[in-house]
């Protein structure tokens, strides 16, 4: 059986390393010619790193993240502390598996290193999808095809395969902006931060983190309200003084990392329902092509992952008459969890986040019944 997976972003890796692990033939369409690296940092909690575990890939993440001993959340101008969130080795114990912060860019290294460079073509931008039978024909932007027994859209909010299934989507613009950037911790001249935390503000929010084992390269990212901006675009430049005066009344542990911080892209935020349904016939979503989630509770990229675990199991020795069948037991299976942490994640209420520790990290995409 052939699977074609659409975007080659962390969701679709995984799930090509998913797919072949259980031997099945798997070819990536990505319309850029080369992966940018982009300045953001990225959490991996249990319920992803037990995911890239079984892929052989959790040493390899280890060497090159960073793992705190806890996430703090703290009020926004004295820096008091409202919540302690263990993530050492008593969460490890307690989960199975360990919480790593690190570059977006370098996970998603990690995980191409998991697929063949051969199965990843470069420059296909799909622009059109027809199935026929057992099988799906892609058309390509380039005038070129392919022909699949299933297709996996995993192009992310913007997707073309969701569009092309269900129509154009109209999200609804929150009226804030996330600022977001990674720069070298020598910027900050010795003043002193937690390894990582949430600053909780009355109307705006700021999480900082180090991204890497030596603490040289440091992350933050905003939720802060901007209802003028409305592009949702990772490559928008922010202004930084626009940005330090809306926290100046934060701590100064919180102003200091703002002042160093040499620049910063900003984009959008905006909120998405849960999709009605997420196949048709042999061609199935994943990751942020579906359930594109706010980046409140560090869950989008796992989710994805998860979904690439979950539909290697589906599709683990189904021919291809029986594909559509084992697209439908693949959402049926993840769309009332990713459903739920959208919903959690749309809050933004730190009360609901502590209530979904088990429910979120205890996870296990390997293990959970399929539906």
């Amino acid at each position: 059986m052939k699977v074609a997976i659409v975007g080659a972003g962390i969701g679709g890796l995984a799930a090509a390393a998913c797919l072949r692990r259980v031997g099945i033939d798997v070819t990536i369409y990505e319309q850029a010619q080369r992966f940018a690296r982009v300045g953001a940092g990225i959490q991996q909690s249990p319920n992803a790193v037990r995911v890239l575990r079984r892929l052989g890939l959790e040493d390899r993440l280890r060497a090159i993240a960073f793992q705190p001993a806890s996430a703090l959340n703290r009020q926004s101008d004295t820096g008091e502390l409202l919540w302690e969130r263990a993530m050492g080795a008593a969460s490890e114990e307690r989960y199975g598996a360990p919480y790593l912060v690190l570059q977006r860019a370098d996970l998603h290294a990690v995980l191409a290193s998991a697929v063949p460079e051969e199965i990843i073509q470069r420059g296909r931008k799909l622009v059109g999808l027809e199935q026929t039978g057992s099988t799906v024909r892609l058309d390509f932007a380039d005038g070129k095809h392919a022909e699949a027994h299933a297709v996996i859209g995993a192009d992310g909010v913007h997707s073309v395969v969701r569009e092309t299934l269900f129509g154009a989507e109209r999200p609804e613009f929150t009226g804030r902006v996330a600022y977001r950037t990674v720069f070298p911790a020598a910027l900050l001249n010795g003043a002193a931060i937690d390894d990582q935390a949430k600053w909780w503000g009355p109307d705006r929010h700021i999480v900082i983190y180090y991204v890497n084992p030596q603490r040289s390269e440091l992350y933050f990212v905003t939720s802060t309200p901007e209802p003028d901006f409305t592009r949702e675009s990772w490559s928008s430049t922010g202004d930084m003084a626009l940005l330090r005066d809306a926290y100046c009344d934060f701590h100064p542990s919180v102003r200091s990392v703002l002042a160093a911080a040499p620049s910063a892209h900003k984009w959008a935020l905006v909120v998405r329902d849960p999709l009605p349904r997420w196949t048709d016939g042999n061609i199935a979503l994943l990751g942020d092509s579906c359930h594109p989630m706010t980046p409140y509770m560090a869950q989008g990229a796992g989710t994805s992952i998860e979904d690439a675990a979950v539909l290697s199991r589906c599709l683990d020795g189904v021919d291809p008459d029986g594909v559509a069948e084992a697209l439908r037991r693949y959402e049926a299976t993840r769309k009332p969890r990713t459903s739920e942490i959208q919903g959690l994640s749309r809050a933004n209420d730190m009360n609901r986040f502590k209530a979904a520790n088990e429910m979120v990290y205890g996870y296990d995409a390997w293990t959970v019944p399929l539906a």
